[in-house]
């Protein structure tokens, strides 16, 4: 197209795309370039805007590596993480929240009840629930995984001194859909700041933290697959998680207590375990797969 203006160029790239473009692909091109074109025009953006912009980019791609890629970190505080997460998320079951970057296929298999604290610094947790499906009946052979960070905020990846698959773990629900195991509490932790997320958060004054949380990916044949986050009562950090990730049916209560008589039978550590400790019972809920 010659003369291509303000109020054609947008036209003019459409018009540029071959007629055997993907029709999802044109579709999903068309709208990102329509709003893009249209937020320079309302913010009327300057040369120098634009290339702090692309800066920012080119930054993140410096810093991006095999072990931390930052564009998925830009994604992830930015809410669009979240935004598609939730377009996507099942309706009527347990909400689902982000992966994340820290998920490792291959965690050994617990049976219920078994032992994740091990050698863990930290005040053992007790936790529990079921899963089961949108009419209340349990859900026999779901595969749960379970990672989460040490007491001191590091997942085994980031930390050379915990073992592989450290407070990672995969366990199969029994026919009561039943799923317990003893754990730490996980901490607080900061994503990474060091890098372009870092000066984002710092020129708008917010802060890189997230909430204590467990992840969890729950599958079952039949049933659509829920990954998400389950998050600790009253931590500082609930209404301002970095990521976005927290829903308020995935917050869970630590109880303390002392008793030991309300532990399950079946722990593999038995009545061993710190005084107090923590109880916490959550239930999962898995919708059916779309037709």
């Amino acid at each position: 197209m010659k003369n291509v203006s303000i109020d054609t160029i947008t036209q003019a790239f459409l018009d540029y795309c071959g007629d055997d473009t993907d029709p999802r692909t044109m579709f999903v091109l068309q709208k990102m370039v329509e709003h893009m074109h249209a937020f320079a025009k309302e913010t009327e953006l300057t040369h120098a805007e634009w290339a702090r912009g692309l800066k920012f980019l080119t930054d993140a791609g410096k810093i991006t590596d095999d072990e931390r890629n930052e564009f998925v970190l830009i994604s992830d505080v930015t809410g669009m993480s979240s935004l598609v997460d939730m377009i996507g998320s099942q309706h009527g079951g347990t909400s689902s929240s982000v992966l994340g970057p820290f998920h490792s296929v291959g965690a050994p298999l617990l049976p219920v009840g078994g032992d994740l604290k091990k050698d863990n610094d930290g005040t053992t947790v007790v936790i529990e629930g079921h899963v089961r499906d949108i009419d209340g009946n349990p859900v026999e052979g779901a595969v749960i995984e379970l990672w989460q960070t040490a007491e001191n905020g590091l997942y085994y990846s980031q930390d050379g001194g915990q073992d592989d698959f450290n407070l990672c773990c995969s366990m199969k629900t029994g026919p009561d859909g039943r799923y317990a195991m003893t754990t730490v509490k996980p901490a607080p932790y900061k994503v990474p700041d060091d890098g372009p997320v870092g000066e984002l958060f710092r020129a708008t004054g917010r802060t890189p933290w997230r909430p204590s949380h467990l992840h969890f990916i729950v599958q079952a044949d039949g049933l659509k697959s829920l990954v998400t986050e389950v998050f600790a009562n009253g931590d500082p950090y609930l209404d301002k998680d970095a990521v976005f990730g927290v829903r308020s049916d995935l917050i869970m209560d630590y109880v303390e207590t002392s008793d030991l008589d309300a532990l399950p039978d079946d722990l593999e550590v038995g009545r061993d375990v710190t005084l107090p400790y923590y109880k916490v019972d959550f239930d999962f809920t898995l919708v059916s797969e779309p037709n």
